[in-house]
């Protein structure tokens, strides 16, 4: 059994790839991760798998927002847009394609040739094109992210490009008396807004959407609509990482 570990900033992602090929996916919240299921050896995070209830992998590969922080013991630790990319090419079986990976707290663009990566843009600096973005306008519209995740048309014009006073720009359109479609619907176009102009610079025949905010089907949407090529969206787009890094162990 392999084990692939994505450590994300809002979840930790776990897939086990057996030997028959078959896939076995756990999340976990990535404070509780570290305070219920690791400890500190000799300045490596050692986490207890048998107490998860996953068994002794074989082999452990771990990539993510924290593998620079964090020193898993006894795992090989790959950069995370190596990861995203092989496990969209495990996922998909696509050699030829535009990444898009939005994750909790960073965005990716990755431009894919023949299985590898050519160039990448990415924005970790700011919240406002992630899924924490996308949480919080939620709660402003007191609805949860499935209905957000509805809406697309007669979006209101959100023009922020900050995730703090688009808050702010939001309750103010509340306020002059919008209905609660066309507000969410421009809420999931400030996204495409914000990673259009790295799209553009890597744009393929084919755009492959990973990351937890790739369950958005009105973003999916938007962005076919907009960028005029198709949008593929993995079974398991959250858990892409953590796939990506048993693809890796599987060389």
């Amino acid at each position: 059994m392999l084990c692939g570990i994505d450590l994300g900033s809002r979840n930790v992602k776990v897939a086990l790839l057996a030997e028959d090929g078959s896939l076995t996916l756990h999340r976990y919240d990535t404070v509780s991760f570290y305070r219920e299921h690791g400890r500190s050896v000799d300045g490596q995070l050692q986490v207890d798998f048998a107490a998860l209830g996953l068994g002794v992998p074989a082999q452990v590969v771990a990539t993510g927002y924290g593998r620079q922080t964090i020193n898993l013991k006894g795992a090989e630790i790959i950069p995370e847009i190596k990861a995203h990319v092989l496990g969209a090419i495990h996922q998909t079986g696509l050699q030829d394609f535009t990444l898009l990976d939005l994750g909790g707290q960073d965005s990716k663009v990755v431009l894919v040739a023949r299985g590898k990566m050519i160039d990448f843009q990415t924005n970790d600096k700011c919240a406002a094109s992630t899924g924490r973005y996308l949480e919080n306008m939620a709660a402003v519209l007191d609805i949860n992210m499935e209905e957000l995740a509805s809406y697309y048309k007669d979006p209101v014009d959100l023009n922020s490009t900050c995730a703090i006073f688009g808050e702010t720009e939001l309750i103010g359109k509340v306020v002059e008396g919008h209905p609660v479609s066309s507000l969410a619907a421009g809420v999931n176009y400030t996204i495409f807004k914000r990673i259009k102009p790295m799209l553009m610079k890597l744009l393929t025949n084919t755009i492959v959407f990973t990351g937890g905010v790739a369950h958005n089907r009105a973003l999916v949407k938007i962005i076919e609509t907009e960028m005029k090529v198709p949008v593929v969206v993995p079974a398991h787009p959250q858990y892409n990482g953590a796939i990506g890094c048993c693809a890796y162990a599987l060389g």
